[in-house]
C-alpha cells in the first residue's frame, strides 16, 4: 500500500530557538513515518499564541491550503492536540483530515499493541480522545475513509452516540481492571523470586535492544533485539537473567515516552507503567546520539509522576558508538555508564546494576 503523503503543521512559540523547532519537526516526522505517512511539505507559524478559530493566522490558513493542493497531500498533520472546532475549521478550509499529535501517537499504538490489555488501553484512550469531538462531524468522518487517525480499535466507534461510548469506556475499564489485577498477582509472584530491574526512557532510546542483549549475555535464552522504530514497545516485558555468581533477577521493559506525553494515554498506560514503581533498580536508557539532555529531562518527569524517583537508579547512555560527544554524567542518579547495546558494550551496565542489587540485597538483611 502506497504511503499516506502528509504536511506538517508546527506552531513556533515567541521564545522557542530555531534549534528547538528543528527538533519537533524531527520528531513529528519520525512519528509521521511510524504510522505509515510520508510528509511532503510543512508550514511553520511564528506567533505570540495560536489562532482560537484555526490554530493558525489567516494568511497561514491560505499558504496552507495551497501547499495541500500542491503536494496532493492526503492529510495535515499538527505537532500540537487542537481544539475540536480548530481541527473542524481547518478541514473545511484544507479539505483534508487534520491529524493531530495525540491522535497520530494514538494511531501508532493502534498498529503495536498485541497484548488484550495493550489493545484495551489503546481504545480506552482513543474513545476519551473522541467523546467530546464528535458534535458536527458527521460529514467530515463520512469523507474520511481509511488512513492515519480513523484505524484501530476507535475506528467502529465513531458513529456512537455519546451514551453509548461513555458505557462502552467504563465496560472496557473494568475488564483493563481484572486484567491489571491478574498482572499485579504475578508482579508479586515474580518479585517475591527475585529482583527487579526497570528499563525505562524515552521512546527509540534502545531499551528493547538492551533487553535484548541484556537476555543474550546473563541470561539463558537468546531474544531478537529491538527494531529502530518509535514504540517498538507497548506491553511490559519480563525476562529473568542470572548475575555471574548465579543470582537470579529480572529485567522489565515497557512502552518508551515522549515529550508531552498525551494525557488519555497516560491515563490508559497508567498501570502498565506503574510497573517501574515496583522496581527494585531503575535503568535510564538514554540515547546518546539525539538530544540526551531533553529526553532525560522528559523521561524524569515521567518517573516523577509515578512516584518513583526515590528508587535507585542507573543512568545508561546508549549508542555510543555512533555518538558525536560524551553527555556529562546524570548528577541526579546514583551513577551513569555509557556504551551501546547494538555493539554489544554493555559490560559496565551490568555491573553497576549488579553492584546497586547487592547492596539492595545486602541492606535488607
Amino acid at each position: 500500500m502506497e504511503a499516506e503523503k502528509a504536511v506538517l503543521l508546527v506552531w513556533q512559540r515567541s521564545d522557542e530557538s530555531s534549534d528547538d523547532v528543528a527538533y519537533r519537526m524531527e520528531e513529528l516526522t519520525g512519528l509521521c513515518e511510524a504510522a505509515g505517512a510520508k510528509v511532503v511539505g510543512s508550514v511553520i507559524q511564528r506567533r505570540r499564541s495560536p489562532d482560537a478559530r484555526w490554530y493558525l493566522g489567516q494568511g497561514k490558513v491560505e499558504h496552507l491550503r495551497d501547499l495541500v493542493a500542491a503536494t496532493g497531500a492526503d492529510l495535515v498533520v499538527a505537532d500540537a492536540e487542537l481544539k475540536p472546532t480548530q481541527a473542524r475549521n481547518l478541514e473545511d478550509v484544507v479539505d483534508r483530515r487534520i491529524v493531530d499529535r495525540t491522535v497520530l501517537i494514538l494511531d501508532i499504538f493502534a498498529r503495536r499493541a498485541v497484548s488484550r490489555e495493550g489493545k484495551l488501553q489503546v481504545e480506552i484512550a482513543q474513545l476519551k480522545y473522541l467523546l467530546p469531538r464528535l458534535a458536527g462531524r458527521g460529514a467530515a468522518w463520512s469523507r474520511l475513509g481509511g488512513g492515519i487517525g480513523t484505524r484501530g480499535p476507535g475506528e467502529s466507534k465513531l458513529e456512537l452516540d455519546r451514551r453509548r461510548i461513555r458505557a462502552r469506556i467504563s465496560k472496557l475499564e473494568h475488564e483493563l481492571a481484572a486484567l491489571s489485577a491478574h498482572r499485579a498477582r504475578l508482579r508479586q509472584r515474580r518479585t517475591r523470586d527475585s529482583v527487579v530491574v526497570a528499563l525505562v526512557g524515552y521512546t527509540n532510546a534502545g531499551k528493547t535492544t538492551v533487553r535484548a542483549r541484556w537476555v543474550a549475555d546473563r541470561g539463558r535464552v537468546v531474544e531478537a533485539a529491538g527494531r529502530d522504530r518509535l514504540f517498538d514497545t507497548l506491553d511490559v516485558t519480563a525476562r529473568r537473567v542470572f548475575s555471574p555468581a548465579g543470582e537470579p533477577y529480572v529485567v522489565t521493559d515497557t512502552v518508551g515516552f515522549v515529550e508531552d506525553l498525551p494525557h488519555h494515554l497516560v491515563q490508559a498506560f497508567r498501570a502498565t507503567l506503574e510497573e517501574v514503581a515496583y522496581a527494585d533498580v531503575i535503568v535510564i536508557v538514554v540515547d546518546a546520539s539525539r538530544a540526551p539532555d531533553r529526553h532525560l529531562r522528559a523521561t524524569r518527569q515521567v518517573l516523577a509522576d509515578l512516584g518513583a524517583l526515590d528508587k535507585p537508579i542507573v543512568t545508561f547512555y546508549n549508542k555510543m558508538d555512533v555518538a558525536v560527544w560524551q553527555p556529562p554524567p546524570d548528577l541526579e542518579a546514583q551513577q551513569t555508564v555509557y556504551g551501546s547495546a547494538s555493539a554489544g558494550d554493555l559490560e559496565a551496565l551490568y555491573q553497576a546494576v549488579e553492584m546497586r542489587l547487592h547492596q539492595a540485597k545486602e541492606t535488607a538483611k
